[in-house]
């Protein structure tokens, strides 16, 4: 330093001085701002973490696996006799007339209502059940059943979207979205009831809005309403966040709301702090351990595609799916991959992965290399 303004002029020595200390001011700013950043994203994780486990914590949930059958009980194996009918007139006029699959088979005392229908599958029970119970079976009295079992469902729904509001805490909803609340409670998805998903995702959500100090009747309404669509994409065309949005909006809920139902799935970016939040609590009601169910052959065929996705690269020996498809954990060939490319090769593999596949939650993708040497004393 002293050598730089040895041969200068006193006004230059002091611009030299300053431009000297401003560089290593701006060198010192950059390594605080850095450290400062660093440490706001450590607390920030910090205390995202807390905010969902104390959610999780204070919300306990029970979980029920439901299929698309149900099952209706006989008093004894002549009353399939008496179900079938002369030349299997009244089997026919059920099956007509509730728009279901009645299966007769070789179960003794049970006839199984098959439909992807949950709620023409549950009209069709309870008439079954109400004939049974009467005794008297014949295609004037299974219509007569039918629009009996019919207007207890109808009303039974109508309570149930009451019950759920009330649970929720929340108020103000249109009656017509109350019917498609109550219409959850016979939908299911990967074996989870989707209106006690629906009620779990609000508690969390308004949990988490409390934590953070932010908007709480917003955060429950929005976790309430955001799988509605599903009360409908049985009969209707699209999706069911865009038919939750559209019925959501016809029915003047707020824009929020709108958008947070819009965004659960990350279809477009959460721009609001509720959307975020019903986005988070959406995952966690689902991840929870029980909570969905898939079909066996559905979860091998998953276990399998990993295992052949992760195969198929150059470099890799072998791989397995393990922790219920959560985890790929891939033995790469050490004089192939070194450990450079270890790291671009577990991120190309987890791109494929979200390419060709669909599941709930997140895999980890564990790449393993290992080196030996060997040799033989003699």
């Amino acid at each position: 330093m002293l050598e730089k303004i040895s041969g200068l002029t006193k006004e230059q020595a002091k611009q030299e001085i300053l431009s000297v200390l401003d560089e290593e001011l701006d060198h010192e700013k950059a390594l605080r701002i850095q450290e400062m950043e660093q440490r706001l994203r450590d607390d920030a994780d910090q205390k995202a973490r807390e905010i969902i486990s104390t959610a999780i914590q204070r919300c306990a949930a029970d979980h029920a696996a439901e299929a698309t059958v149900s099952v209706v009980t006989l008093p004894n194996d002549e009353m399939k006799g008496r179900i079938i009918g002369r030349e299997g007139r009244n089997v026919r006029a059920l099956e007509m007339i509730t728009g279901v699959d009645l299966i007769i088979d070789d179960t003794p005392e049970a006839i199984t209502v098959s439909s992807f229908e949950p709620v023409r599958r549950e009209i069709a029970r309870l008439t079954l059940e109400k004939l049974v119970a009467d005794g008297r079976i014949h295609p004037a009295r299974i219509e007569e059943m039918y629009e009996k079992a019919k207007r207890e469902v109808e009303q039974t729904i109508k309570q149930t979207g009451e019950n759920a509001l009330i649970r929720a805490g929340v108020n103000g909803v249109h009656p017509e979205i109350v019917k498609l609340l109550g219409r959850l409670r016979y939908r299911t998805s990967y074996g989870q009831n989707v209106l006690n998903h629906s009620l779990e995702v609000s508690y969390i959500a308004g949990l988490m809005a409390s934590e953070l100090g932010t908007d709480v009747k917003s955060a429950k309404r929005a976790g309430l309403l955001h799988d509605i669509g599903k009360a409908l994409d049985h009969e209707m065309e699209g999706s069911h966040v865009d038919l939750g949005v559209e019925f959501a909006k016809r029915y003047k809920e707020h824009d929020n709301i709108l958008h947070a139902i819009k965004a659960h799935h990350g279809d477009v970016e959460a721009k609001t702090i509720t959307a975020v939040l019903v986005q988070a609590a959406d995952a966690v009601s689902a991840a929870r351990p029980g909570a969905r169910r898939e079909d066996v052959q559905n979860y091998i065929k998953r276990l399998q595609k990993l295992e052949e996705i992760a195969t198929a690269f150059d470099g890799v020996e072998r791989s397995f799916a393990i922790q219920a498809g959560r985890e790929v954990r891939i033995m790469v060939k050490p004089e192939a991959v070194n450990d450079d490319k270890m790291v671009l090769l577990a991120r190309d593999i987890a791109k494929k992965i979200e390419e060709s596949m669909e599941y709930p939650g997140q895999i980890k993708v564990n790449l393993i290399r290992e080196s030996r040497a060997v040799d033989f004393a003699k």
